[in-house]
């Protein structure tokens, strides 16, 4: 019998804290960037998903933002989390939640119109992994179904500690170009924990290896997160709409690609 994947701890301990659940948020007043994504995530995925009620599996969704608002446009949603607390959080709001990991899905090949990898690929940092992972949520969606997983940009390091001001602290220009230049965040130092940069053509080559071909890698937040009046702008809804509508024009020009925090790749299985 095969040995159920185990994360690495200092993963699980940062997600039971139970920060996540607040990360998210479209309410005026939140944090800009974190908007950004979630309205661009939501963006996409409307325009690539099956139409509801197709059934979504919803990997690594820890406490159900996306099931949350997925749920509401009426899909039927089962969400997957490795982390218990946030098992009970997405129960909590009425989700169909249950443990499991994304390199071994406790599911049945072909039993859903959509398999959604909103976080997982974040935390694995061995090429392997992805591709199992990738490869359990081609196994899982029906054929002509739709496979979505996101990403942090190899450049996000870099950007977000310009944008919020950690760059110039002692050690900290050397500690983040390492971090670009392998990819990957071994020990959570920055804030965060063990972490997986993606290049964004890698994503397409993942996919393809998974047997997924031919998918599409989008940028999420391109260079708006970079605005310093960003907040004011998303506050007002005609604002923002241009902002979106900027955004969906060059969401997959590959020059811009490197400029999101957040890259949002999909493919359908053939």
């Amino acid at each position: 019998m095969t040995a159920h994947p185990e994360l690495p701890p200092d993963v699980l301990a940062y997600y039971a804290q139970g920060r996540e659940d607040g990360r998210l948020s479209d309410r005026d007043g939140a944090p800009a960037d974190t908007r950004l994504e979630l309205w661009r995530t939501q963006d996409v995925l409307r325009r690539t998903l099956p139409p509801p009620p197709a059934r979504v599996l919803d990997v690594g969704g820890g406490s159900g933002v996306h099931s949350r608002w997925l749920r509401d446009d009426g899909y039927r949603t089962v969400l997957l989390d490795p982390v218990a607390p946030h098992v009970a959080q997405a129960r909590a709001y009425g989700l169909t939640a249950e443990p499991g990991d994304a390199r071994q899905l406790p599911v049945a090949d072909a039993s859903f119109d959509a398999v959604l990898l909103l976080g997982p690929l974040y935390h694995l940092p061995e090429r392997a992994d992805r591709l199992r992972a990738l490869t359990e949520a081609r196994r899982a969606v029906r054929p002509g179904g739709l496979v979505a997983a996101a990403a942090i940009s190899r450049w996000a390091p870099l950007t977000d500690a310009m944008l919020q001001g950690h760059l110039y602290a002692p050690g900290r220009l050397d500690r983040t170009l390492e971090h670009v230049r392998t990819g990957h965040l071994p020990d959570g130092s920055m804030g965060f924990t063990t972490a997986w940069f993606h290049e964004p053509a890698a994503l397409a080559e993942e996919f393809a290896e998974a047997g997924l071909p031919g998918a599409v890698t989008h940028g999420l937040e391109g260079p708006a997160w970079l605005i310093g009046d960003m907040r004011e702008r998303l506050d007002d809804p005609a604002a923002r709409a241009t902002v979106l509508a900027a955004l969906r024009a060059v969401e997959t020009a590959p020059a811009l690609l490197g400029a999101s925090a957040h890259l949002l790749t999909t493919a359908r299985a053939a």
